[in-house]
């Protein structure tokens, strides 16, 4: 347990506190269809740490609970006895970077083969990395190599996944081009005959909200 531990390349303290059963499925001031959207992202997520066949893709706003699933399922699959590669993309490329180093413990060709082959590979918060030609090209080629193979894994993301032809879309990439996976990925991961994707739409868990001031009270002269 501990050399899978290890493996999964995430903190004892994310295992205890992100776990199905801590997951609230009430949101944080969320609406009904905004709850909805939560309790469907939980059974996906039970469902593929039960049975890990193809891609699931949780789609969402910040802090709205995708990397809390993630985990959740690492968890399930760790306890399985099954191993887990976890890993938010920014961290991954800076890690694949750093391998690169004479001094590295580990080389470069080693930890990519080690990503792009591991049993159940995790992607955390895909697209937000910084965009470069290299990064792009290696996490497109760690995804199109577990899409050939159909090697089991989930990704996080705040992008959009929609249809690219739709008049829509193409205004929405026009304006805002920062929130579109590559074309490349992004038809990779909408592909319906292995990938699920799941939207949450509900609010940021970690934020407060804004407090509503209540009326000031009217006191007439005496």
């Amino acid at each position: 347990m501990s050399r899978l531990l290890r493996y999964s390349n995430l903190q004892p303290e994310m295992l205890q506190r992100m776990t199905f059963e801590s997951f609230s499925v009430r949101g944080n001031n969320a609406s009904e269809s905004e709850r909805q959207t939560l309790e469907m992202a939980k059974q996906a997520s039970m469902s593929f740490a039960r049975h890990p066949e193809g891609w699931l893709v949780l789609t969402g706003p910040i802090g709205c609970g995708k990397t809390h699933l993630a985990v959740a399922i690492a968890k399930e699959r760790i306890e399985d006895g099954q191993l887990v590669f976890f890993s938010f993309v920014p961290d991954l490329l800076d890690h694949l970077r750093s391998s690169f180093s004479p001094t590295s413990d580990i080389s470069h060709d080693e930890l990519f083969e080690e990503v792009k082959e591991t049993p159940l590979l995790i992607l955390d918060d895909l697209g937000a990395q910084r965009s470069s030609p290299w990064a792009e090209e290696k996490l497109y080629q760690i995804i199109v190599h577990r899409h050939n193979g159909r090697l089991p894994t989930v990704i996080t993301t705040t992008r959009f996944l929609d249809d690219p032809n739709e008049p829509k879309v193409q205004e929405d990439k026009r304006r805002n081009p920062q929130n579109f996976l590559a074309e490349a990925v992004s038809s990779r991961l909408g592909d319906a005959t292995m990938v699920n994707v799941v939207p949450i739409t509900a609010p940021d868990f970690r934020s407060k909200g804004i407090v509503k001031a209540k009326p000031r009270q009217s006191y007439g002269r005496r």
